[in-house]
């Protein structure tokens, strides 16, 4: 008797059942200090009659001795934080600042905010600032200033990039946006520069819904910073904060900028920092995961890390290699329908979060032709969140649906 063959059938499609923009829900003791401070009703910062709960304050003292820095400022967002620190350091309308060209769109917006212009830096395969490109826009512009954006975690060699600035006397911003708790060789990001900027909002490594925090040694900055804030003449009721007497200096002739952070904001996020630690370790876990496993996927390229790189991966970036635009919208369409949405920086027009220096047409005098890698970088550049309650098994489904969405995509 001769046995037939059973046909196999076809496997089932993988799909992933969680939600990538899911957040960590808020801690119960942040959700009880909130509710705490609006049974209160006193939701501003400042006390005039009497002191106000002084959550705001706290926050600030006790972010300034996280982050290991003299002075800390909680402002209404991290795009109001870049602003208020390219004031405090002095910069004028017409004065050139500085950037990577891989960044969210807040970073050029704080400089166009400052009356400044924006001179674009070219970026590597590997996500990060171009040292060589820098030296050279450095030394052929007269940007005394360079806003460098740590854009999606990415954090270049900060050793070779601090000494091309200081042998340019560049003042430098540090956008933490995506860095808080990171570092390079055992220093964190936000002490490098002369002021650190820090972003609280959902789907950073504290959330608030929106929010920002500053941080800086510089006692000047620091009491000009506070004053653009908007402290009004009350900014003796911050706890890290310079003495009274460096505020004669600016009071009067420091704007109001109308750009503090809440009571009720640093209510919530006060409950966040003591675990905030742990939180970056399961961003750690996740990527050490799920990596690996998109790296050996056909047509899909991880960046080179190096190991002073102490990153915190709150999401994940890749490159598509060898693609043509049809293969990368089916495979991203794929990958959609069964559960993983992948934000690809190469539209041809700014969506959600993934717009480019070529999409910010307000900079006056840019030329993508200035920043050619990284028009041919962002092109297949893909980026996905990574939820700190990711698990294995969450990381292997994922990485099974972007291996069948390639395999669909080629097939097509």
């Amino acid at each position: 008797m001769v046995e037939t063959a059973v046909p196999m059938e076809p496997a089932s499609p993988v799909f992933f059942e969680g939600d990538l923009s899911l957040p960590d829900p808020i801690p119960e003791a942040g959700i009880e200090a909130a509710v705490r401070l609006m049974q209160d009703g006193r939701l501003f910062r400042y006390g005039e009659d009497r002191n106000s709960i002084p959550e705001a304050a706290l926050l600030e003292e006790e972010f300034a001795s996280y982050a290991g820095r003299k002075y800390c400022l909680g402002v209404n967002s991290c795009g109001c934080s870049l602003f208020i620190a390219l004031k405090s350091i002095g910069v004028e309308p017409g004065d050139k600042v500085l950037m990577n060209a891989f960044t969210l769109a807040p970073v050029p917006g704080a400089i166009a905010h400052a009356g400044a212009d924006a001179v674009m830096v070219d970026i590597d395969d590997n996500y990060v600032i171009d040292i060589e490109d820098l030296d050279r826009k450095a030394a052929a512009s007269d940007a005394r200033v360079l806003m460098l954006s740590y854009m999606r975690g990415h954090i270049p060699d900060m050793d070779a990039l601090m000494a091309i600035c200081t042998r340019h006397g560049l003042t430098v911003i540090e956008d933490c946006a995506h860095t808080m708790g990171a570092g390079w060789n055992g220093k964190l990001t936000g002490t490098f520069g002369a002021v650190g900027c820090f972003s609280t909002q959902t789907f950073k490594h504290i959330n608030s819904g929106e929010g920002g925090l500053i941080v800086t040694d510089d006692e000047d900055i620091a009491a000009r910073a506070v004053l653009f804030s908007g402290s009004y003449m009350l900014y003796a009721q911050h706890r890290a904060r310079p003495p009274l007497e460096v505020f004669e200096r600016h009071r009067y002739q420091v704007p109001n900028c109308s750009m503090r952070m809440s009571g009720l904001v640093a209510a919530i996020l006060r409950s966040q920092l003591p675990i905030l630690d742990d939180r970056n370790a399961s961003w750690r876990k996740i990527y050490a995961t799920l990596a690996p496993m998109i790296d050996v996927i056909d047509h899909l390229r991880m960046p080179v890390r190096p190991d002073m790189e102490e990153f915190i991966p709150s999401s994940l970036q890749f490159s598509f290699d060898g693609l043509s635009d049809n293969l990368i919208k089916a495979f991203l369409t794929h990958a959609d329908a069964h559960g993983v949405h992948v934000k690809w920086f190469g539209n041809q027009n700014p969506v959600g979060f993934t717009s480019r220096h070529d999409h910010w047409r307000y900079l006056a005098g840019h030329n993508s032709k200035d920043v050619p890698n990284a028009d041919r970088v962002l092109h297949g550049l893909c980026d996905i969140r990574l939820p700190a309650w990711l698990t294995p098994t969450d990381c292997t489904t994922i990485a099974a649906v972007l291996g069948e969405a390639m395999e669909n995509a080629l097939n097509t």
